[in-house]
């Protein structure tokens, strides 16, 4: 049986983008399932929390995040 990986917690990094919608930050990054936890925020108001594939990432964003 695989051995789990544990959540790569982001937040302390503040990796922030825009988008059409508003703000994302980028909170967790959950190994096991190559998706992202983020917060969108539309004018400084948290808006949701969401879970998102880490392929649907801008590219600088893959960067900074970097799983390995």
């Amino acid at each position: 049986m695989a051995k789990k990986k544990r959540a790569i917690e982001l937040s302390d990094k503040n990796i922030e983008y825009d988008t059409e919608e508003g703000r994302v930050k980028v909170i967790r990054f959950n190994p096991n399932n190559q998706s992202v936890d983020v917060n969108l925020y539309v004018k400084e108001e948290k808006v949701k929390s969401v879970s998102i594939a880490f392929a649907h990432l801008p590219k600088p964003i893959k960067k900074l995040v970097r799983p390995l």
